[in-house]
Order: C-alpha cells, then sequence, then structure tokens
C-alpha cells in the first residue's frame, strides 16, 4: 500500500507558552495580506502579435516536460499566456495545508525560472480561479485555453461549469491528461463499473492498457506580452506568502528537500535509479536505510509526471536485466497504488470524509485530545511511531512502512478517528494527496476498499525490532534514546533500571512511557471492531 500524503501562515510574535506546533498551527489562521501595488511585478513587453492567444493554466502540473496542456497549446500556433491561481474559490476544494504550500513555492519559481529560459514568465494570480480565468481570457482576448485534468468533485464541477462558461464565449476548451497513467473511466470491471480490489485493479491496467511515452519539452514557446489590465493584477510569489516568515517552521524542510521543482525531481528520480532501484523490494520497508524513491511530493505537484517515471523505471530494469525485475514491478505496483487511489476518489468522491464501509459509521471513535495531541507530538512512548511523526515534523514526509504504523496505532491502539490523522497528515506531509492520503487512511482503519482486516493491527515494538533491527531509524529521530542498546531500543520500559541509568534515560521525564499497553490495546480495538455490523 502506497500511504501517500503542516500549518502554515505568519505570526509576527511567539505566544509565550506555546510549543512549536502550537506556534506553527496559530500561524495557519487567515493572513491579512498587502496590497496588491506593493507586489506588482515589471514584465518585459514582447511585440504583440495579431493572433489571438492561448491561456495555459497550471494546476497540480508544475513543469514543462511531459506537460500535455502546455504541449498542445505551443501545438495551436498561438502565443500564450501561461497562468498559476491561487485558488481562493469554492472550486479549488480543499486547501493545501502548510507544508504543501511551502512546497509549492518552490515549484512555481522552478517553473517561472524554466519559462523564463524561453522568454516568458509565470502569471501568478490570487482570487477566485474560475473568475480569474475568465478575466485573463477577457483581457488578453484569448481564443483557447489548456489545462490538465483534476479529479476532486469541486474541482471537476469548477472544470466543468468554467469549460461551459468559456464555450459559451466562443472560446475553446481542451484539457488532457497531464497527472496519471490511465483515466479513472478507462480501467473498469467487465460490467463496466469500477474495481474496489487493488490486485484485480492493477491486473486489468498492466493488462489492458499501453502507458504513453512521455512528451518532450517544447522547443519553442512563443508568448504574449500582458496587457496593463493584467499587469496590475500580477503577483510576485512572495506576495502568495505560501512561506513561513515568523516563526520560520520550514527549516527541517529546506534542508531534507533543497529542491521542491522539476530539476529537483529529476535529480532524485536519477540517484534513486541509480542507488536505490536494485534491491527496492526487499529493503524499501527499512526506514533505517534511503531504498526508497521519494518522489511522492515531486508527482503530487507534478514537477514530475507517473509516465516519465514509469518509462524510466521500466529503461532501467531494462538495462540491468533479470536481476531488476522484481524491483521495477515492486516500484510500479506503488504507482498503482496512486492510480487506485484516484480511480477510488473519482467514483466515491466522499472518500476522505466518508468511511468507504458504511459500517464503520457505528465504530465507537474515543474523543481524547491529549492522546491524539501525544501522538502528534511524537510522544506516545512507542519509539517507531514516536521516530515516525518528529520525521514528519520535521522534513514534511515520513517512511511508507512508518506511515502504516503510526496510522495504525492512532486508530487501533488509541481508537481514534481515522479523520483526525488523516487531518494531520494533511497539514504536516509535503506529499499531502487529496486520494492517496484519504484512500491510505482508510485501507489502514480497516473501512477503506481493499482494506487491511481488521484484525490487523501491527505491533509497534515488533515493527521496529523487524525494520529497524539497529535501531539507526529511532536513534536518529528519538535522540533521548540513543544511548540504549538495540534490545532495548523498541521497548525501553523493559529495560532495567541500570540500564536506563547508563543510557541516561528517565522514563516518564527524558521520555513518556506508553500511552497504552499493546496487548490491552489490541485486545479493546478487536472487541469494538468484532460488535461493528457486518459488510454487506
Amino acid at each position: 500500500m502506497a500511504f501517500t500524503v503542516i500549518g502554515v501562515g505568519t505570526s509576527a510574535r511567539r505566544h509565550v507558552g506555546e510549543s512549536s506546533v502550537e506556534r506553527r498551527h496559530r500561524a495557519a489562521q487567515p493572513r491579512q495580506y498587502a496590497s496588491r501595488s506593493a507586489f506588482r511585478v515589471e514584465v518585459p513587453v514582447p511585440a504583440k502579435s495579431s493572433v489571438a492567444p492561448a491561456i495555459v493554466w497550471f494546476r497540480d502540473d508544475l513543469r514543462v516536460t511531459d506537460q500535455p496542456a502546455l504541449t498542445r497549446a505551443v501545438e495551436s500556433g498561438r502565443p500564450l499566456v501561461c497562468v498559476f491561481v491561487d485558488d481562493t474559490g469554492a472550486g479549488a476544494g480543499r486547501p493545501p495545508g502548510g507544508a504543501a504550500r511551502w512546497w509549492l513555492h518552490g515549484s512555481l519559481a522552478g517553473l517561472d525560472a524554466a519559462l523564463a529560459r524561453h522568454g516568458g514568465r509565470l502569471l501568478l494570480l490570487r482570487g477566485d480561479a474560475q473568475r480569474e480565468i475568465e478575466r485573463v481570457v477577457h483581457d488578453t482576448g484569448a481564443a483557447a485555453v489548456y489545462w490538465n485534468r483534476r479529479y476532486t468533485q469541486p474541482q471537476r464541477d469548477a472544470d466543468a461549469a468554467l469549460k461551459a462558461s468559456l464555450k459559451a464565449r466562443g472560446v475553446t476548451v481542451e484539457s488532457s491528461n497531464g497527472s496519471l497513467l490511465n483515466e479513472p473511466w478507462e480501467v473498469l470491471t467487465g460490467s463496466g463499473a469500477p474495481y474496489q480490489v487493488f490486485t484485480a485493479y492493477w491486473r486489468a491496467a498492466r493488462r489492458d492498457r499501453t502507458v504513453a511515452s512521455p512528451l518532450p519539452e517544447p522547443e519553442r514557446i512563443v508568448f504574449q506580452p500582458w496587457p496593463e489590465t493584467v499587469r496590475d493584477r500580477a503577483l510576485a510569489l512572495d506576495a502568495l506568502a505560501l512561506r513561513p516568515p515568523v516563526p520560520d517552521w520550514a527549516g527541517g524542510l529546506r534542508d531534507a528537500w533543497p529542491a521542491p521543482d522539476e530539476a529537483g525531481a529529476h535529480e532524485r528520480l536519477d540517484a534513486f535509479l541509480t542507488a536505490s532501484l536494485a534491491g527496492y523490494a526487499d529493503a524499501r520497508d527499512r526506514p533505517d536505510r534511503p531504498a526508497t524513491s521519494r518522489l511522492s511530493p515531486f508527482l503530487r505537484f507534478g514537477n514530475v509526471s507517473p509516465r516519465q517515471v514509469w518509462h524510466a523505471v521500466q529503461g532501467a530494469a531494462n538495462a540491468g536485466g533479470a536481476a531488476y525485475a522484481a524491483d521495477a514491478d515492486k516500484f510500479l505496483s506503488e504507482l498503482g497504488w496512486r492510480e487506485f487511489s484516484y480511480a477510488l476518489l473519482y467514483h466515491f468522491p466522499a472518500l476522505a470524509t466518508d468511511n468507504f464501509h458504511a459500517q464503520f459509521d457505528a465504530m465507537p471513535w474515543r474523543d481524547d485530545s491529549a492522546a491524539l495531541r501525544a501522538w502528534q507530538l511524537g510522544r506516545t512512548g512507542y519509539p517507531l511511531v514516536d521516530a515516525g511523526l518528529r520525521e514528519l515534523w520535521t522534513t514534511g514526509w515520513m517512511h511508507n512502512r512508518v506511515r502504516m504504523v503510526v496510522a495504525s496505532f492512532l486508530v487501533k491502539h488509541l481508537l481514534i478517528d481515522w479523520r483526525a490523522g488523516e487531518a494531520w497528515f494533511w497539514d504536516t506531509l509535503v506529499d499531502a494527496d487529496p486520494a492517496n492520503n484519504a484512500a491510505s487512511w482508510q485501507w489502514v482503519a480497516g473501512c477503506g476498499a481493499d482494506a487491511a482486516p481488521y484484525f490487523r493491527i501491527f505491533n509497534p515494538v515488533a515493527q521496529g525490532q523487524k525494520f529497524d533491527p539497529d535501531g539507526a531509524y529511532v536513534r536518529r529521530w528519538v535522540p533521548e534514546l540513543a544511548g540504549l542498546d538495540n534490545a532495548s531500543i523498541h521497548a525501553p520500559w523493559e529495560a532495567s533500571p541500570l540500564q536506563l541509568d547508563a543510557a541516561g534515560v528517565r522514563l516518564g521525564v527524558d521520555y513518556p512511557a506508553p500511552l497504552v499497553d499493546h496487548a490491552a490495546a489490541r485486545a479493546r480495538a478487536l472487541d469494538a471492531l468484532a460488535a461493528l455490523p457486518k459488510r454487506r
């Protein structure tokens, strides 16, 4: 299961007594923005073309290679106006969390630089995207608009409304698939229904569909100058306030992700193919090793396309011969989970808010804010769980195996609603994805499509011993336990007083005692799950 999914904001002062988490969440409240005139963009004005321009509306596809909307617009022969809207309208759907907005800043900067190499700029606007795009069409006299499709229900509804409005005015509108290997309506059962089991879905996708080759970057792009009415509304990137000024909580993100853009995506992909594809199938579950691709945020923001990743992995596997086959197949199946999650989101739009299987509506979730807070802060007393949550807070990312353990602990050990965990991941992951995040939380909770059996309750101690056997991952993220030996690092409460003293660990002081006993929590969860109505 590909478990893919930070508060943003500005604050002029620190509040006394607040933790860094609380400051960051307070900072995530709505901001008062400076006037537009403070952020006017000086744009070179090339000679105006006599041909009506085309608009390219960038959204979750912030790249210039394998960019179908951009390619189709260039092929139209029209000069281009390339636009990104920080959408505040209803069609935006769920607002991105702070880590996602932090990443977005870097991606927009990278895209603007890529367009500048061709002599253009990225027009940045804020507001209701439908109205902003219509205004740009009106002010530029554009004859066509190109975009790549999105898949949440609010986004689909907004795109349909805008397309109808523009077409009624005689404007050509063309949408493309720039985010998936297969459209959600292309892989269906024999009866035309959506698949609800991953293995069947992926078997059909591999059997019936061919992944198209990636499109090259256009050799030449002609840009339309922005008229004064557009230049007056154009914003500088900093005016979008995507990154935190005070308090600046993003230092760990900058260290972990020095290039959150298209160039960084290809550097990361090349590094994975060179150093980690071989042996991936066996090593991918080890959080103590750099064995995963870490491509998820780049895919989330479209810095790289799944087609590019697919063909790069296939090419490396072909070059490596039979020894790479199992590793490549396993990695490509993780792309398959992403595809499956988007198919679920398309066909079941309430995936992020409603139990996929309704009998879980009767689940007796506990309202325990103290336990939830301890989980968020990485203070549960279970080292592997705490290491994952601290990695998340610092870097905006968490290893996939640890995500499953962390999620299972919240839902099954603490009996806290999966939606609380999903919301935290949405706020704190740079790869926060509307399909993967919700589908993965429901999978772990047991209420989702093709979900893990309800009786599968990860033992966080056993998981740590198996996948972090030398304790390197825990020692990195829970340094107060670094002095413990490997036999005690995943269960410090089992260490003797002499061992704890020698390691400088005072349970309950330096590091918390476990929030719950594993055996008791497991029994409580099984009782609650067994009492649910049977699935129809």
